[in-house]
């Protein structure tokens, strides 16, 4: 299904992605980049970036590469997905990038990278979305 940045942007208006303040960048069906700014509203207590906010920033970007890897007609729903947290994002603009390690006919799985301003990683997710027809 091909689709431009801007038309990933106005197909998430009133959801979870435009609460967040995702933004993309990037859209094409081999990779998909998105940012995020750092804001109080998104972090813990101690001033971090909230971890389901990392989370659902690479849901999105996920969901979105399969959306544009989908055959017409199809749509699709999160199976799994797993993330590693390895440094916390506590100011600027977080940036999320995934690619794709497996685009089969039943389910898509997606590697989503999420870093600082500084490239530092934040967060790795790997999700599994199935492809429903």
């Amino acid at each position: 299904m091909p689709m431009d940045a801007a038309a990933v942007s106005d197909l998430f208006r009133g959801t979870l992605a435009e609460l967040l303040g995702i933004r993309f960048v990037e859209a094409t069906p081999d990779r998909v980049v998105a940012e995020l700014d750092y804001r109080d509203e998104l972090t813990t207590v101690g001033g971090s970036l909230h971890g389901g906010t990392l989370m659902a920033f690479a849901d999105t970007i996920g969901a979105v590469a399969t959306v544009l890897n989908l055959p017409e007609g199809a749509s699709t729903t999160t199976l799994e997905s797993k993330t590693n947290f390895f440094a916390a994002g506590r100011s600027g603009t977080v940036r999320a990038e995934t690619t794709p390690l497996h685009r089969g006919k039943r389910t898509m799985a997606w590697q989503t990278r999420v870093t600082n301003d500084a490239g530092r990683l934040l967060s790795l997710t790997i999700q599994t979305q199935m492809v429903l027809t």
